[in-house]
């Protein structure tokens, strides 16, 4: 889903798209996947950044398979002007994620 990009980043395509609930989520089980084999623990949300925007990503079941949602008020902020679309995205690095998330316990962009 994701290869090396940079130290600090990996990068894979991903679709976005809109979301009713409240947090940036991406499908569990890829969640769960991606955190195990890049995080050191699959319960911290993952670290994208998408657009100039940096969101925390946690899991939830009903989300499609390599796709991406956003909360409403996200999707301006990362340039997403006609969801569904597919997009180019960065994933932080374990470090890279903490020192986010470490910045802003509430998640990057608070989403």
């Amino acid at each position: 889903m994701f290869e090396q990009f940079s130290s600090g980043y990996y990068l894979g395509r991903l679709y976005v798209e809109p979301y009713d609930g409240d947090r940036a989520v991406i499908h569990r089980e890829h969640h769960e996947r991606v955190t195990e084999q890049l995080y050191e623990s699959a319960r911290e949300p993952l670290v994208m950044k998408i657009g100039s925007t940096h969101v925390a990503v946690h899991g939830a079941d009903n989300v499609p398979g390599r796709t991406v949602a956003l909360p409403e008020s996200a999707l301006s902020a990362t340039g997403t002007d006609n969801p569904p679309m597919l997009r180019e995205v960065l994933l932080a690095k374990a470090d890279r994620a903490r020192q986010l998330l470490e910045f802003d316990p509430d998640g990057p962009a608070g989403f």
